[in-house]
């Protein structure tokens, strides 16, 4: 039996349906259970899919930060997703990828939950001192010699501090916590994509 609310689900339709309003198709598949999100972009990237794959899921197992770091998941609490990408740079403009994103991923914090962020670069975003959401980008090249990316997001939206680890509990934080609201996590989300987009 799951441990999310029905109501706080992600549903990937629907995620479809309100990108779709704002005349965005993307495919978007949303998994209860993964290794790593990025693990399963890659498998989507050699099965030819296109740019603009996002694949969600409801708790990672085994996802990673930066430096092999392990990225504490807890099951529907967050939002933590990989996106397929084909930019038009080479590998060895990678980090400025990682920059990029970690500023869309701000704005977009700050427009749906009307928190302010600070970005630590390269790829970590605070709210209120605390780390709320980190992205890792990993890039190889293809074949024809053109770079791909997949770029792993994580955004803690309803955690307590309970929900984290002993060891991160100084430091990590959540939206929820520095808003002392549940957030919809569908609706963030869709913010996001949009932003990425």
């Amino acid at each position: 039996m799951s441990e999310i609310e029905g109501d706080d689900r992600l549903v990937a339709d629907k995620l479809r349906a309100a990108l779709r309003a704002s005349g965005i198709e993307k495919e978007i598949v949303v998994v209860e259970e993964a290794g790593s999100t990025n693990d399963l972009a890659w498998e989507a990237a050699s099965r030819g899919v296109t740019e603009g794959f996002a694949v969600f899921a409801e708790r990672q197992t085994a996802g990673r930060g930066q430096y092999g770091r392990r990225w504490e998941s807890a099951a529907g609490k967050g939002l933590w997703f990989s996106v397929l990408l084909r930019p038009a740079i080479a590998l060895g403009e990678s980090a400025q990828l990682t920059s990029l994103l970690a500023g869309l991923v701000a704005a977009a914090i700050e427009e749906e939950i009307g928190c302010a962020t600070s970005i630590k670069p390269p790829n970590d975003i605070y709210v209120a001192g605390r780390k709320v959401a980190g992205i890792l980008v990993e890039g190889r090249t293809a074949s024809d010699g053109s770079y791909i990316a997949v770029a792993g997001i994580g955004v803690n939206v309803n955690q307590s501090l309970d929900d984290f680890p002993e060891e991160l509990r100084a430091t990590a934080g959540s939206l929820a916590m520095a808003t002392g609201k549940k957030i919809a996590r569908d609706q963030l989300a869709v913010v996001l994509l949009k932003n990425l987009h």
